[in-house]
């Protein structure tokens, strides 16, 4: 478990192939959009104590850490300023520094929150599952913050979800979460999929799912970001 300080320190280190993506002749998305000064903060949800949804033994805790890990590793690879909060099976709040309180879900909350404004970050993806009664309900959907940075950014990922489900959703205003109102930054919040559905576990699960997820992600991250 990495600790708030040192957190910072190791994420906020030069991103893999910087100086290739420093070359016109790299072709990395950097080039294009200038991106080097714009930093992506990757909230993996729950982790911890807090497993988040379920369907059996699968948890939500554990498909939002390997989806926000891959993708880590694409947006950094691609040269962008990328930090991701978690690195295992923990709850942020057992490392939290800014709120004294009872309840280790606001700690929790309070963590991932100021976290995006101690770095600062210029965009906030927050990965999680989603859960329905009936099986046949299925299909990724982004939350917004009712702003227009917050849709942009939530459109564009909601976009290459739907090309990768085959489906045709339009993301949704987030109206009572709290990260959604309490980060500065443009954020959103991934529903990934439906944990209960058959058809969505097999993208959430398998390591090939999981990719694809992931750089759907990263592809609307990317054409957000090159709107700007």
């Amino acid at each position: 478990m990495l600790l708030a300080s040192s957190l910072l320190t190791t994420l906020l280190l030069p991103p893999f192939g910087t100086a290739d993506a420093a070359s016109p002749e790299s072709g990395h998305r950097e080039t294009l959009i200038g991106h080097g000064h714009r930093i992506i903060l990757i909230d993996a949800g729950h982790g911890g104590i807090d497993g988040g949804t379920s369907h059996g033994k699968i948890l939500e805790k554990d498909i939002t850490l390997a989806i926000s890990r891959k993708l880590f590793l694409l947006l950094r690879s691609d040269g962008f300023d990328t930090v991701l909060n978690r690195f295992g099976d923990y709850a942020p709040s057992e490392d939290n520094r800014w709120l004294r309180s009872r309840s280790r879900h606001m700690r929790d909350l309070a963590q991932r929150k100021e976290l995006a404004e101690t770095l600062p970050a210029s965009l906030v993806v927050s990965i999680h599952v989603n859960w329905a009664k009936s099986p046949v309900k299925h299909g990724p959907l982004v939350l917004y913050r009712q702003e227009g940075r917050s849709f942009m950014l939530a459109e564009a990922i909601q976009e290459q979800l739907n090309t990768l489900y085959g489906t045709q959703a339009d993301p949704v205003q987030g109206k009572p979460f709290y990260l959604l109102n309490r980060i500065s930054a443009p954020t959103v919040i991934v529903e990934a999929g439906f944990v209960s559905s058959p058809a969505d576990r097999e993208k959430l699960t398998t390591p090939k799912g999981q990719e694809a997820l992931a750089e759907a992600i990263a592809t609307g991250i990317a054409a957000y970001l090159m709107e700007l």
